[in-house]
């Protein structure tokens, strides 16, 4: 209760803020630039793929280009003045924006919709918009519960994948040919793989590791834990301070993100996760990253 009731210095949830928005913009403009917006934000009758009631943009006409390419331009310009720290109302405009965007076509998102989205709000309670700001503020702290709860939802997320990979091509005592059959799939390569078929080694051992991260990642959340309490005594705390377990798995998932960047088409979901990892260091070690970098220089 105690960690839920202190506030802290809001510069790690700022740099989460960052991420966040510019991710939001480039996927909006992703959407836009690619011509694929009618695809999956406009009616069929205006050339989408689905038939779509409009949602909350109903009252104002539906899915349709007049209503929806201006909303998608609003949301654009809201996220970037987001990145810049425009007062916390261009967090909360940015979270209804893409709310509505991604409300329009269930079958043409993804789970980094729904990352997108919670993170968002979690921001609009937080004090992201105080630090690293273009204007100034009052005030630079955010409560400590924001940023606790943005690891969690890390974990979960990646706890929840694991679970949904419990086959005999993912599990390490399976055949590991998972990312092997995805990577074959042209709707998930970003290029033709069959050139990596010498190597498949590679892909064998890369599904082994991801989902054992994936499957362990709750040792991320209690790694960041017992960092806080690390005065605390015990023998696994002291373990997992001496090893840094928290530094590896966040290792670990920045390689495979950039994996899956670099050759899979997943979307925003690599840069959305990969928004939230600043959230897994505390203010204080933020700020001796950033003091030990001025002395650098």
């Amino acid at each position: 209760m105690r960690l839920c009731e202190r506030d802290e210095d809001a510069v790690a949830v700022a740099i989460v803020r960052i991420g966040v928005a510019l991710t939001v913009a480039g996927h909006v403009a992703h959407v836009w630039w690619t011509g694929a917006m009618p695809l999956v934000w406009f009616d069929t009758a205006h050339g989408g793929l689905r038939d779509l009631d409009g949602g909350l943009l109903h009252r104002l006409g539906g899915a349709v280009p007049s209503v929806v390419e201006p909303w998608a331009a609003v949301t654009f310009l809201c996220a970037i003045a987001m990145a810049l720290g425009v007062t916390r109302w261009a967090t909360w405009a940015t979270w209804l924006g893409f709310f509505v965007l991604a409300d329009l076509n269930q079958q043409a998102g993804g789970s980094y919709d729904e990352l997108l989205t919670s993170t968002l709000f979690l921001l609009g309670w937080s004090g992201a918009h105080r630090r690293l700001t273009v204007l100034p503020e009052s005030g630079t702290s955010s409560p400590a519960c924001v940023r606790w709860l943005m690891i969690l939802q890390l974990v979960v997320l990646y706890s929840s994948s694991a679970i949904q990979k419990v086959s005999a091509h993912w599990v390490p005592w399976g055949d590991h040919m998972a990312l092997w059959y995805i990577l074959q799939q042209p709707t998930w390569q970003r290029v033709p793989m069959l050139w990596m078929a010498p190597y498949a080694w590679v892909t064998r051992l890369a599904t082994v590791v991801s989902w054992t991260f994936e499957m362990t990642s709750s040792a991320l959340l209690l790694g960041i834990w017992f960092r806080h309490t690390r005065t605390r005594p015990g023998r696994l705390r002291s373990l997992f301070n001496r090893v840094d377990v928290r530094l590896w798995q966040l290792i670990i998932g920045v390689g495979m993100h950039l994996g899956i960047e670099a050759t899979m088409e997943v979307g925003a979901f690599s840069l959305a996760s990969l928004a939230m990892y600043p959230a897994c260091f505390s203010p204080d070690e933020i700020a001796r990253l950033f003091r030990r970098n001025r002395a650098g220089f």
